[in-house]
């Protein structure tokens, strides 16, 4: 029987994402399996106080085996942003089209369009917290392409690929992106720890 891990966000593309690189290694359910309909406060100034706040809060009220994730956006240019303000970049409600649109209005005049994600993933089990970052170069393209994926991923273009993320399908995107990245940390940490308890 695998082990129970609680993903400490809301968002489903995410946790979509993320079921797909971890199975065979937990079960995974939502905060929605606890009962928790609320926002979880998001209030640090850098996307790892963001990700071990998430966390923090799961395990307080919960205590429960977790991981969570805050993931940015950062385009040189625009001098990092949006950064940890990605997911809310055009205000609230958090709306993606929105986010997105305001990203190409502010890059409108700009050539110079470097940008990378960045992901941070917070573990939390019995009373400790670890943190895995992974992260991916690319640039922010000047009109949106694709239809899959979600928030910044149609205008995203990683290095060595002709296509941004939303052109290619979940399992092309995890080959490669931020998310994905942090996740082989983590998987790695994870299969380490259980070999050195087998022993």
């Amino acid at each position: 029987m695998l082990p129970i891990l609680y993903l400490a966000t809301q968002n489903l593309h995410k946790v979509e994402e993320i079921e797909a690189l971890l199975k065979g290694l937990f079960e995974v359910r939502t905060v929605q399996d606890l009962g928790l309909n609320e926002e979880i406060p998001e209030t640090g100034s850098t996307l790892a106080e963001n990700s071990l706040l998430k966390a923090q809060f799961i395990a307080n009220r919960y205590q429960v085996t977790c991981l969570s994730d805050d993931s940015g956006l950062e385009v040189e240019a625009l001098g990092g942003a949006p950064g940890v303000y990605s997911a809310r970049y055009a205000g609230q409600p958090k709306n993606d089209q929105k986010n997105l649109d305001l990203l190409l209005h502010n890059l409108s005049s700009e050539n110079h369009r470097d940008a990378r994600f960045v992901t941070v993933l917070t573990y939390h089990t019995n009373g400790k917290y670890t943190q895995f970052v992974g992260e991916i170069k690319g640039n922010i393209t000047h009109e949106a392409r694709g239809i899959s994926g979600f928030g910044y991923d149609p205008v995203f273009q990683p290095e060595d690929s002709s296509r941004t993320f939303a052109e290619m399908t979940l399992e092309e995107k995890n080959q490669m992106a931020h998310r994905a990245r942090a996740l082989q940390k983590f998987k790695r940490f994870v299969d380490e720890s259980r070999k050195s308890h087998d022993k």
